[in-house]
């Protein structure tokens, strides 16, 4: 038997007779009171009525609202793929519109310069409210954290007392950290990737597509795939402004290399530590017999505004400590 309502063995039925009997006085204070919720935590022990009860009177209470917290060490360009950044901005949405103010503080803490940018591009599926809850904290996070949350309750790696029963600082029997998907997970190899531009680079020539970016810390992202065989690439900073230049004679800050987009479509990113014209670059002068069509995708990243000030007020403090204590 399942264990479920509708397939209890006349144990498990006499089970869940005894466990109602038995927290009889919390049955109020619980969110459901029906055999649906208190079949629950007798699956999760097995059925054992000593181990359930314990787990239930420890954890089977209302909870009105939640603190999160985002560890966002390791964030990189790799994490800015727009398939990834949809289906975040999909959870996102579907925590907002089925758990109504079920949140209480979100702590960013690790947070690298990055953040701005990939904040930017979700900020929007989130009410204020939700936003105005998002706090980003400095180096002295950990004090932070136990100024919100009972130290007993966050594990030691985070500043807390909280440990595994085996020791471990990382509480890994409570905490599932990230990491990459394995393999056996796939669905597909590829997804289908929709572009929005499409033109051929003639043979024994490029392509040039310009972007004028106005101030640093913004993000180009580039997906692109080739028609039959590989195609040159690479991102250059004009030296002149209103004049096609030729590769040769602006800054090269994506490094210029070939491709098989016709076998793997490519994607990337670069931030742009300076205003002017960036230059993607389609680079097919290599090729003396065969002309190349190319479909791609670039898209123009910009900081958070708000989450850029509060970083530089954090660094800013951070430098002013460095100074005191020197």
């Amino acid at each position: 038997m399942s264990g479920h309502v509708g397939d209890l063995s006349p144990k498990q039925e006499a089970a869940l007779a005894k466990f109602r009997e038995s927290v009889q006085d919390i049955l109020p204070g619980l969110p459901d009171q029906d055999d649906y919720y208190l079949l629950k935590w007798l699956r999760a022990r097995c059925f054992d009525l000593q181990k359930s009860e314990a787990m239930l009177r420890k954890l089977g209470r209302k909870i009105e609202t939640l603190t999160m917290i985002y560890d966002f060490s390791g964030l990189g360009l790799k994490h800015l793929w727009k398939p990834a950044v949809e289906a975040y901005g999909d959870l996102l949405a579907m925590f907002e519109e089925n758990y109504p103010e079920s949140l209480k503080h979100v702590f960013v803490i690790k947070a690298p310069r990055l953040f701005p940018v990939a904040y930017n591009l979700v900020k929007h599926l989130l009410s204020e409210d939700t936003r105005n809850k998002i706090v980003v904290v400095g180096s002295n996070w950990k004090e932070v954290l136990q100024k919100h949350i009972d130290p007993d309750q966050i594990p030691v790696e985070y500043g807390g007392t909280l440990t595994d029963p085996d020791g471990d600082p990382k509480c890994r029997s409570k905490i599932n950290y990230g990491g990459d998907v394995p393999k056996k997970y796939y669905v597909r190899d590829q997804l289908k990737q929709q572009y929005d531009h499409s033109m051929t680079v003639n043979r024994g020539s490029s392509h040039q597509v310009e972007y004028e970016i106005l101030f640093p810390g913004c993000v180009l992202r580039w997906q692109f795939m080739s028609d039959g065989a590989d195609i040159g690439f690479g991102v250059f900073l004009k030296t002149k402004a209103g004049a096609r230049q030729h590769a040769t004679e602006m800054t090269e800050v994506y490094p210029n290399q070939r491709y098989n987009a016709h076998l793997v479509p490519e994607d990337g990113s670069f931030t742009c530590a300076e205003p002017g014209v960036y230059v993607l670059r389609f680079d097919n002068t290599y090729s003396y017999i065969h002309s190349k069509k190319i479909s791609y995708t670039v898209e123009v990243l910009l900081p958070d505004k708000k989450s850029e000030e509060e970083f530089q007020q954090l660094e800013d403090k951070t430098k002013e400590l460095k100074i005191n204590h020197a």
